[in-house]
């Protein structure tokens, strides 16, 4: 009886609370579940702009403090908490990297191996720090909505399995905002769209909406060609112009949003 308890306690929700079934409903501190689709929009750091072409996922719990009604973030179960989503990088390795006369005749000939197997090159950006996100600046447009600290991965086969811009010693901070952002002087403000926000029984949904950031700042590359590192890390950097300050870079993300109370979700199934 008890097994067949637990079996029923851990079964996936169902019908219109399905896409929550990575939220930590076994929290007790976890009053909501949330899931952001970004399914267009784009990312650019430095000179380099990479268009959201996949959807991209960010899910976890919601919870809030009884005394100032602040929301925090939970991660998703099963590490499911930001979809780690490849997008192409326009041009391709050839875009980000020209070899120099400099190069050694072993990197040169790793180059255009790389290049005649498979040109692309993908860049995914993955989570190293906690998610912040207030739902009040979500609804009434204003401030930071969704904090994501990134780092994004480059892959291809000449650029190695370590190659990321970003870490969790120094992040790509993204601060979204569906209002306006603030970014230093000199650099001109960019707005998000609310979104038109809704219901499906007791699912807040919020679709149409834009989250925007041209205020974070991006650190120069690491880790990229392997063992010669040392040369291509700063070819990289000059291709894609990094570090890169803050108002360098921007980040628009377009999509729709949900959240469901946590007690509905767990008894769905």
């Amino acid at each position: 009886m008890l097994a067949a308890g637990a079996s029923a306690a851990s079964a996936a929700p169902t019908g219109i609370y399905a896409d929550f079934a990575n939220c930590p409903t076994d929290n007790p501190d976890v009053a909501s579940c949330l899931v952001s689709d970004t399914t267009s929009g784009s990312i650019k750091l430095g000179n380099q702009d990479v268009p959201i072409t996949k959807r991209i996922r960010l899910q976890g719990g919601v919870t809030v403090n009884p005394d100032t009604f602040e929301t925090g973030f939970v991660n998703a179960k099963n590490g499911a908490t930001l979809s780690r989503t490849a997008l192409k990088v326009p041009g391709g390795l050839t875009g980000l990297i020209t070899p120099a006369p400099s190069w050694s005749r072993p990197l040169r000939s790793l180059f255009y191996a790389a290049v005649n197997s498979v040109n692309d090159v993908t860049a995914t950006a993955e989570l190293v720090g906690p998610v912040q996100f207030s739902f009040g600046n979500l609804l009434n447009g204003e401030g930071t909505a969704i904090e994501l600290p990134l780092r994004v991965k480059l892959d291809n086969p000449f650029l190695g399995d370590r190659c990321y811009i970003g870490s969790s010693s120094s992040p790509v901070r993204l601060r979204l905002t569906n209002g306006t952002t603030a970014p230093p002087a000199g650099v001109t403000p960019i707005s998000g769209t609310p979104g038109e926000l809704g219901a499906v029984e007791d699912i807040t949904t919020l679709t149409g909406q834009s989250l925007v950031d041209n205020t974070f700042s991006a650190p120069k590359a690491s880790g990229c060609g392997g063992l010669f590192s040392l040369v291509v890390n700063p070819i990289v950097d000059l291709k894609i112009g990094l570090p890169a300050k803050p108002g360098a870079s921007v980040a628009r993300l377009n999509g729709d949003a949900k959240l469901a109370p946590a007690a509905s979700v767990a008894t769905s199934n």
